[in-house]
């Protein structure tokens, strides 16, 4: 699979338009299921931040068949190292066309893992909402007590890791080759919005990038987050760039 990318900090990332991707793993998992799934990973500023301290998870993420550029930062920053990348793509936004995708097709199988942090009776209202949503679609929750027991029989199209930055990425190396699916993604929280466990920024604020700041109005807890993806990885990209003059 051929996608244009940019290097970020030492991280690749696609810079093909979000269309062609979705085209690409659409394509992908209407074939067969290969010896080796497509991984696709979603990484934001924080991501790439975490990546400088962590050499390890920069090389995990660099393992990923596809970086989605999730995250307005990600663009801003391409722009001024003069590797521009076309669009944002987000995570979210490409989990929910897949699903509407699924639910039109042929009936999919898609495994859950981690979601709205294992709690039983959360997670079962998620995929709950999610399959009154999705009715053609069958969710599996992969972190349900039985799981051994089926887990070697399931032939899923795509399993969503939604542990968050670091783990569900860890999480999806550690089983890519025990689960069998077309297609592995780590999403975060990407379902919660999805199911409405939680509320996204309206569509202008999306656009205009400050989707990062709706977050942390929501909830105040979150501009700790915030401050290491807008200053530290602003001066990390500042200090690239001074370097590579």
């Amino acid at each position: 699979m051929f996608l244009n990318t940019v290097k970020i900090l030492g991280v690749t990332v696609v810079s093909t338009p979000e269309a062609e991707v979705l085209e690409r793993v659409v394509r992908f998992l209407a074939g067969p299921r290969l010896t080796t799934p497509l991984l696709i990973f979603t990484p934001n500023p924080e991501f790439l931040v975490e990546a400088q301290k962590d050499l390890s998870f920069k090389e995990l993420l660099n393992k990923a068949d596809i970086n989605l550029p999730d995250g307005i930062g990600l663009v801003w920053a391409s722009r001024f190292l003069g590797a521009p990348i076309k669009e944002r793509i987000s995570g979210a936004e490409v989990v929910r066309e897949l699903l509407e995708i699924g639910n039109k097709g042929e009936r999919w199988e898609v495994g859950i893992a981690g979601a709205r942090r294992e709690v039983r009776e959360e997670t079962n209202e998620l995929v709950k909402r999610l399959r009154e949503r999705y009715p053609q679609i069958e969710f599996v929750n992969l972190d349900c007590e039985d799981k051994k027991l089926k887990i070697k029989n399931l032939k899923l199209k795509i399993v969503f890791a939604c542990q968050g930055m670091k783990k569900q990425e860890e999480w999806i190396w550690e089983n890519k080759d025990k689960i069998k699916a077309n297609v592995f993604m780590g999403i975060g929280g990407s379902l919660d919005f999805i199911a409405g466990f939680t509320k996204r920024a309206p569509r202008w604020i999306q656009e205009v990038g400050f989707e990062w700041l709706w977050r942390g109005l929501q909830r105040p807890s979150h501009f700790k987050r915030i401050r290491k993806a807008v200053f530290v990885f602003g001066w990390l990209v500042v200090r690239e760039k001074l370097n590579a003059t």
